[in-house]
């Protein structure tokens, strides 16, 4: 078990997931039959490297996102793009068809802005975006050592946007409020006092479609990592908040 500085402790699978994590290690996370029932491989931003962005592109085949927590989304002062689209309707009449609505799956989107490092070229390669990734870690790793101006002005002088790696904001109130990937992600980082943030990929299948979570515990085993279900890391962030 791993012991928290609440003296509580994580079940061992969730343990397992968070020390995989925390060593730059892959885990799977899906998240549940009846919401997207996807599985998304996922790393923990700080520890990307261009390998871990080239085994998301080539193993994952989804869109390689990066989540931060709420809490450095508002310090950072940075807007939902839905919240974006609102905004331009204004200006661009046509937007208006396109931004109302929910998503199928659930009551909102996740989706911020995206970004890229300063250092970067174009973004899109496995190095730019590796880069990309580990400062926006290890700017969530920091956080708590500046005043929310200061972040900002971090902020500003290290990305720009538009950029090649979007960014999803997690929910308030995580895992009680929404059960995305996004808030599974970050409150196990949370959960093993980790930098939160992390980087995530859905898993396609050969059909063009998910891959399935057979398929998905298939290729888990077959590479000897942790593959974790949205419920038993809802139940240990219940157990561990409460």
């Amino acid at each position: 078990m791993l012991e928290l500085s609440n003296r509580s402790a994580l079940p061992d699978p969730v343990a397992r997931a968070v020390r995989a994590l925390a060593e730059g290690e892959p885990i799977l996370l899906f998240d549940a039959r009846d919401r997207e029932g996807e599985t998304d491989l996922v790393i923990l931003s700080e520890r990307a490297t261009p390998g871990l962005v080239r085994l998301l592109r080539q193993d994952a085949g989804g869109l390689i996102c990066t989540a931060i927590s709420h809490e450095l989304k508002e310090a950072l002062g940075l807007p939902y793009a839905a919240e974006l689209l609102a905004e331009g309707v204004r200006r661009y009449p046509a937007l208006s068809a396109i931004a109302r609505g929910e998503p199928r799956y659930d009551r909102r989107s996740a989706f911020g802005i995206t970004v890229n490092h300063r250092s970067n070229y174009t973004g899109v390669p496995d190095n730019d975006r590796a880069s990309t990734i580990r400062a926006l870690g290890d700017l969530a790793r920091e956080a708590g050592r500046f005043r929310p101006e200061e972040l900002r002005e971090r902020f500003a002088a290290e990305f720009s946007s538009p950029g090649h790696v979007p960014l999803l904001y997690s929910a308030p109130g995580l895992l009680r409020e929404r059960k995305g990937h996004t808030e599974l992600a970050i409150s196990l980082a949370r959960m093993g006092s980790l930098s939160e943030s992390a980087t995530v990929c859905e898993m396609l299948g050969d059909s063009g479609g998910a891959r399935s979570i057979e398929a998905a515990r298939r290729y888990a085993r077959d590479h000897g990592w942790n593959l974790l279900e949205g419920i038993a890391v809802t139940e240990a962030f219940d157990r561990w908040s409460a």
